[in-house]
């Protein structure tokens, strides 16, 4: 009976938490599971593995802009450049490897520190000159579209053979060490959670979410294992030429950026200085924060996973071109911040919500394009959605507000 109370009680929080405007990630989810309901039944090809492997590849390169988005978001501020920045840090890889002969270990930590550079730059332009964020890195988007039209030359496209690079979006892991992975990974999770739990509990705090939160981790290990399972199956057509099995290469450099930004935000202190400059920069000044490093700082991360994001742009197509980074990237790569559960007035987000709004936005362009809609439509549905986020982020916001 108590264990039955313990769980009444634990969902009873969350759902107070939920009406007092703190939805979190939650319509992201139920949208993304209507979203695949919906084009699974219009499809017979949206829910095989080979699409799934090519939602996850698909989605990477915005995904990783929209995590360094975050830290720029959760002060309040925008940066419109992050796209193109990619380019830039994209065309420097390529270049360096192809034209200057230098290895792939050499050139990307170039490329991503000329995109920390890059963030810097428009950093201390809105923190020390105090321009707004959106006249910066709107002028930033012209300037580094032209950055990368100097570099590359306007010539055209320049092809990358590297293996290293070409590998990122093309290979997969072994069978054997996907499975591997996915059991560090789910283990490292668990262990994880019930040490912060063990922590709360010696140091005499009661939990009452903590069986929610297991149900909650079952779960993503059972979608974790799902997953993999659909990833390890053979997904070409033609096993006897090319073997495609395995979870992709990317999957684990994003979980790898996920986890350390999710440290820096969570347990370090310069995170939990950027959520007080969210909050209310006039009392995080007071309290002896720094915020105009806070700011440079920020957009120094963002424009940094904007490098890396480069580096899979360029995998994926196995080149750079004047338009890496640009058309709807930026678009896309907020939409999946905001989509995910990220406050676009500061103050309040994850850096996973950037991976749920990344696979919602991939679902949208990749279950439309299956079923032939035109890009109109995609852009017009994928705006419907973003809007949608935005509002409830409003309407949560000003109800948290009223409470």
């Amino acid at each position: 009976m108590s264990e039955q109370i313990s769980i009444e009680k634990s969902l009873s929080d969350w759902w107070s938490r939920v009406k007092a405007g703190q939805v979190g990630a939650l319509p992201a989810i139920l949208g993304l599971l209507v979203l695949c309901i919906v084009f699974g039944s219009m499809s017979s090809v949206f829910l095989t593995p080979g699409n799934f492997a090519n939602l996850l590849t698909q989605a990477a390169a915005v995904t990783v802009i929209a995590m360094g988005l975050i830290f720029v978001l959760l002060l309040g501020e925008i940066d419109l450049s992050a796209g193109y920045a990619a380019g830039v840090c994209g065309a420097i890889l390529v270049v360096m490897i192809t034209e200057m002969d230098y290895s792939w270990y050499v050139a990307f930590p170039v490329s991503v520190f000329a995109g920390v550079c890059l963030g810097g730059f428009i950093g201390y332009l809105v923190a020390q000159l105090k321009i707004p964020s959106f006249v910066v890195t709107l002028a930033t988007f012209l300037a580094f579209q032209g950055l990368l039209l100097l570099i590359i030359g306007e010539g055209g496209t320049i092809r990358i053979e590297d293996p290293v690079i070409l590998s990122i979006q093309n290979k997969n892991l072994t069978v054997l060490n996907s499975w591997l992975f996915f059991a560090l990974a789910a283990g490292a999770y668990l262990l994880g959670g019930f040490w912060k739990f063990y922590k709360r509990r010696k140091a005499g705090l009661i939990d009452n979410l903590f069986k929610f939160w297991l149900i909650k981790a079952l779960a993503m290990v059972a979608i974790g294992t799902l997953a993999t399972s659909a990833l390890t199956v053979e997904r070409s057509n033609n096993p006897d030429l090319v073997s495609l099995r395995g979870i992709p290469y990317v999957v684990p450099v994003i979980l790898f950026l996920l986890v350390g930004a999710t440290f820096v935000l969570t347990r370090t202190s310069y995170g939990l200085h950027i959520y007080a400059v969210g909050g209310n920069a006039e009392a995080a000044r007071r309290a002896g924060i720094n915020v105009k490093m806070v700011r440079i700082t920020a957009f120094m991360i963002c424009s940094g996973f904007a490098a890396v994001a480069g580096m899979i742009f360029v995998s994926r197509a196995n080149s750079i071109s004047p338009t890496t980074g640009g058309s709807s990237t930026l678009l896309y790569a907020v939409g999946a911040a905001v989509i995910g559960g990220t406050s676009l007035f500061g103050g309040k987000g994850k850096v996973s919500d950037a991976i749920l709004g990344g696979l919602v936005v991939a679902v949208i362009d990749n279950g439309m394009a299956l079923l032939g809609y035109p890009a109109g439509i995609k852009f017009m549905v994928t705006g419907a959605v973003l809007l949608i986020s935005a509002t409830i982020d409003a309407v949560s916001r000003r109800g948290a507000v009223s409470s």
